[in-house]
């Protein structure tokens, strides 16, 4: 899912006109991923050999098997055969396991939900505190986030809009965004939730006489 330049000129347009009628100010952020998620992988690997493990104790009649066909049919399997045979077989599977969980979209798709979202939110958080937080005068800005391959996005707003206006208040601002994303259409719902926040701001945050421009208008993509 990739954002065009129409998307781009569309978001950074419903910017500057949110912030017509408001002091506040809005950043818009969005990321193709919050995470790489490698330590999720690496716990479906120990996962997978941990299986294999479980399988060999559960059904040793392959060892046995193996022995006899290439060892020694008529005497007994060793247990250091079943050790040897398991070793090489779980170091086999974590090889191809972390192979295989390479792929970004089957890594992220093999992650739980709600380790996606501390990633997104912690992500957003990061961004938050060194593109608004405290950036303007009266401490009036807004970052909307959104991770692309999680389907996830976050509005965090600084100390004085958090002080006037709930969490629960962005709620259409965020039920806009991802509706469109998870319809392809990351733009359309990126310039409907700055549209969203924009009246919010409005009704707590009146544009006063002096205004000005603080934080950039235009998209930023990571």
């Amino acid at each position: 899912m990739r954002l065009t330049e129409a998307d781009h000129a569309r978001v950074s347009a419903a910017v500057t006109e949110a912030e017509l009628a408001t002091d506040g100010e809005i950043v818009a952020v969005v990321a193709g991923r919050s995470d790489a998620y490698h330590d999720v992988a690496l716990h479906w690997t120990v996962l997978a050999m941990l299986l294999v493990l479980a399988l060999l104790a559960w059904q040793p009649a392959p060892v046995e098997w193996l022995h006899a066909h290439l060892i020694d049919a008529w005497s007994e399997t060793p247990p250091r055969w079943y050790l040897t045979f398991a070793l090489i077989l779980m170091a086999v599977t974590f090889l191809v396991a972390r192979v295989i969980l390479a792929l970004d979209a089957l890594r992220i798709a093999l992650t739980p939900g709600a380790t996606k979202s501390r990633r997104v939110h912690a992500r957003a958080l990061t961004l938050f505190r060194a593109a608004a937080e405290k950036r303007t005068k009266a401490s009036t800005g807004v970052l909307l986030y959104l991770s692309l391959a999680e389907h996830r996005a976050e509005i965090i707003a600084d100390e004085s809009i958090h002080s006037k206006v709930s969490a629960e208040v962005w709620g259409e601002a965020m039920a806009a965004l991802i509706l469109a994303v998870k319809d392809g259409r990351p733009g359309d719902g990126l310039a409907e939730a700055v549209a969203q926040i924009g009246k919010v701001l409005a009704e707590h945050f009146p544009r006063s006489e002096g205004d000005t421009n603080e934080l950039p208008d235009r998209l930023i993509v990571l």
